[in-house]
């Protein structure tokens, strides 16, 4: 391949449009500070962040800036080469399950389409699922390396949870696979767009999906791995500065992607009811489902953050005995059951 054969305008498309849903997560990830902050203050009674700006809209400048400026401290005995490889490799994980999203449908600039999805692979759930896996190893690295035996509980604590709710996760996702076909995300969404939305086909594989999502998230009342109680803040216990920083990010960027992911799956991703039928151009239809996909994502943060305030922390038996015992029979069931619907519905 020649410098010349390459087309640089799809390439310039590429970066931009990486870029871009690179910002919108990052930024997302940044005032879901400052949402959780006036959600536990609107709960609990309270006003929240109201000094840095209006509505305490700059608060979460003034904490990056904090986070940033801090003193870096790498602890003596620690590792020092994982040490800093366990955050990195926590928010660069994040940040690639997006890559697979089908943000809006394809728009027309001066006569080129150009697809709103960084990568339509074929694979995309396949594609998520390897990358989300990876996410544990910047835990249990962090974890280990910093040569603390809380941080180490706490990282094992995360390592057994993910494994533990990425298997009904994985079943669930298989009974939606039975009833659409594809594991292409742009594909099961353009079938949502023609008919119904899949959670009206699996209630069940949308609860069971849900529930895994905040395991895996790891947030409330799944947070084991951070509870302060008994572990002192857990795998990040010694971590400080931006290295802290990208551990905390990280958490809010797989919530914001974890939200994206069940609206396009279940809730029809950028298509809304009778979008069609606007009359609307192309480019107008584009910006109209990527708000929709968006008010979607944002109120599943919203569901997130209001359960965090709502529910208890489980203990660690109730955890995985909820998970061995109760979703992944659920989970089997489910996929059973949509196996034989299926079945019978083509013969």
């Amino acid at each position: 391949m020649t410098l010349l054969s390459i087309d640089w305008f799809f390439l310039i498309e590429k970066i931009l449009l990486i870029s871009g849903v690179l910002v919108l997560s990052l930024v997302v990830a940044m005032y879901s500070t400052w949402g959780e902050r006036k959600v536990a203050a609107w709960i609990q009674d309270r006003l929240g962040p109201n000094r840095a700006g209006p509505m305490g809209l700059l608060q979460p400048l003034a904490d990056g800036g904090k986070l940033f400026f801090k003193e870096e401290i790498i602890p003596t005995n620690s590792n020092r080469f994982l040490f800093i490889l366990g955050p990195s490799i926590a928010m660069l994980v994040a940040c690639m399950t997006s890559a697979v999203i089908p943000w809006a449908d394809t728009i027309t600039i001066a006569g080129r389409q150009i697809s709103l999805q960084v990568a339509d692979v074929n694979i995309g759930i396949l594609f998520i699922f390897g990358v989300v896996s990876m996410g544990v190893y910047g835990i249990m690295i962090g974890g280990w390396a910093s040569n603390n035996k809380f941080s180490l509980l706490a990282s094992v604590r995360a390592a057994s949870q993910i494994i533990s709710y990425e298997l009904p996760m994985g079943l669930a996702l298989i009974a939606l696979l039975m009833l659409t076909g594809t594991l292409s995300l742009k594909e099961i969404v353009e079938q949502q767009r023609a008919g119904l939305w899949n959670v009206v086909y699996q209630p069940l594989g949308f609860l069971i999906f849900l529930i895994c999502a905040f395991a895996e998230c790891n947030r409330t009342p799944f947070d084991l791995p951070e509870a302060e109680n008994e572990l002192n803040g857990g795998y990040h216990l010694e971590y400080s500065s931006m290295k802290l920083g990208f551990f905390l990010f990280a958490e809010y960027i797989n919530m914001f992607i974890s939200s994206a992911l069940m609206a396009t799956l279940y809730f029809g991703g950028y298509a809304y009811p009778g979008m069609d039928k606007l009359g609307l151009s192309e480019n107008m239809l584009a910006l109209t489902g990527f708000l929709a996909l968006f008010i979607k994502t944002l109120l599943f943060i919203f569901f997130f953050m209001w359960v965090r305030w709502t529910i208890p922390r489980f203990r660690y038996d109730q955890l995985m005995r909820l998970g061995w015992r109760v979703l992944i029979p659920l989970a089997l069931a489910n996929m059973l059951i949509t196996g034989a619907v299926e079945l019978l519905r083509h013969h």
